[in-house]
């Protein structure tokens, strides 16, 4: 426990973001925790979907690759810690790899930390025999109707296991799905020693962990002033600077793009809420409303005033299932009535298919830069001269997806003039899954933590 100051720096706001940015923030961010957020819904079907062909794939493989970059951070920097829901589908498998690394860097003795519980796959037909309500949050159906075809089902855990590992001396703690503020609010909790019904102190750590969980976007990405944002092509990514009683300030390394202000704070506290007086997280539900944002210097905003009540007694669960097959075909259309012509080519393309004898299931013709990105918002002022046609398909059978990928190139010959873009060749079909988003009874979900020195790693099995 310590009232100093805790600096936490994240990295990464999804897989696939940018490679550098946690490297080259913890070789500036004078950090005592660097934080990487991988997981999201669709990052989950993607992991799923690896998981079938190999049994020890299912995280996150950028994570590995990253440690590499890291060892010699870690040496040099007794105090780092890093914390991140790179286990994916698979934590167990992560540390391993992980502890290859660490052992070929001389790191062997260095404590991992492994958190577990959030995979709920194995108990669901136990669940759906005793009827425990897993009804789909937005249509009602019982999940029962894709039992047979879930891949994986995972629970958001809070911040308790992770400060739980920390606590244990964990230098690295990984874990697969737990909710984006608790990747902060753990640490926090473990430096402080709050109490797990301390609301304010609890809602305060876990707005900090939500403006820096999405990485740049609290330092001037996606902002709406973005041409105002200089040295956008090297931006710096957030570091919370939390303080005991839960107020923290914002701000990015020194000598690094990008901005800090009020204004990109703000908008990050807004993204990705529903209700801004009930954020919920499997931790605290926090009023977003009753924050205040100041300026505390060059890119440093301090924020305070987070309100906090006691959590729901149920868990959000993100789970996919298996639906079916899905192409998407790409092609440039040019000349006068181009978003004529893509609409028609659109249209060919799907009665060729049924004409074929299939009939798609689902099926969706786009004319990008005619207002199919945002339709019925802005229309053009003027016949667009180019556009990109995109036809996107899903059904449950193959071959049905299968015969519309080989309908998509004769456009080039047998439909209207002016395609163009098409030596890509033809779109594949791929597996399509389906997001199912429910809520389970919090008694009924068990978070465990396991802390060993990386060398002890290597000797589980799997």
């Amino acid at each position: 426990m310590a009232n100093r100051p805790l600096r936490v720096g994240n990295g990464a706001g999804f897989w696939g973001d940018n490679l550098d940015a946690p490297f080259l923030l913890a070789s500036a961010g004078q950090l005592d925790v660097l934080t990487l957020e991988y997981l999201a819904e669709l990052t989950l079907a993607i992991l799923s979907h690896l998981r079938t062909k190999d049994p020890a794939a299912g995280y996150v493989a950028d994570f590995p690759e990253l440690l590499e970059r890291l060892t010699p951070l870690l040496k040099e920097q007794a105090g780092l810690r890093v914390v991140t829901n790179a286990g994916g589908l698979n934590a167990s498998a992560c540390a391993r790899r992980c502890a290859e690394i660490l052992e070929a860097a001389g790191q062997g003795a260095e404590p991992l930390g492994v958190v577990t519980g959030d995979d709920l796959l194995g108990s669901i037909p136990r669940w759906i025999r005793e009827n425990v309500d897993l009804a789909h949050m937005e249509t009602g159906e019982p999940i029962a109707t894709v039992a047979d075809r879930l891949v994986s089902a995972n629970v958001y855990l809070g911040a308790e296991p992770i400060a739980e590992a920390l606590r244990g001396g964990a230098r690295i703690v990984l874990t697969g799905r737990v909710a984006d503020a608790s990747l902060t609010l753990g640490p926090a909790c473990a430096h402080f020693g709050w109490a797990w019904d301390d609301w304010t102190r609890l809602a305060g750590g876990s707005a900090a962990g939500h403006v820096i969980e999405c990485g740049a976007q609290a330092t001037g990405g996606l902002w709406h002033r973005w041409h105002e944002i200089p040295n956008l092509e090297n931006i710096g990514y957030p570091i919370a600077e939390i303080d005991a009683d839960g107020t923290s300030v914002i701000t990015k390394p020194d000598g690094t793009g990008g901005l800090v202000s009020v204004g990109t704070v703000a908008e990050q506290i807004v993204y990705e809420i529903d209700d801004p007086t009930c954020y919920r997280t499997p931790d605290v539900d926090v009023d977003l409303t009753t924050i205040s944002l100041t300026e505390d210097g060059l890119n440093r905003v301090l924020l305070r005033g987070a309100t906090g009540r006691p959590p729901s007694d149920r868990l959000k669960v993100a789970a996919v299932y298996r639906d079916g097959w899905t192409a998407s075909g790409l092609l440039a259309v040019v000349g006068r009535g181009a978003e004529a012509k893509a609409h028609a080519s659109g249209w060919i393309v799907l009665e060729r298919v049924r004409r074929a004898g299939f009939e798609l299931a689902n099926s969706l013709v786009e004319c990008i830069g005619a207002g199919s990105v945002v339709p019925g918002v802005v229309g053009a002022s003027s016949p667009p001269f180019e556009v990109m046609l995109r036809v996107s398909v899903r059904d449950p059978n193959r071959k049905a997806v299968e015969r519309f990928c080989r309908e998509f190139a004769p456009l080039v010959t047998s439909g209207p003039s002016g395609i163009a873009g098409y030596a890509t060749g033809r779109p594949s079909a791929r597996p399509a899954f389906g997001y199912w988003p429910t809520l389970v009874p919090r008694h009924l979900v068990e978070a465990r933590t396991e802390v060993r020195p990386a060398a002890e790693w290597l000797r589980r099995t799997l």
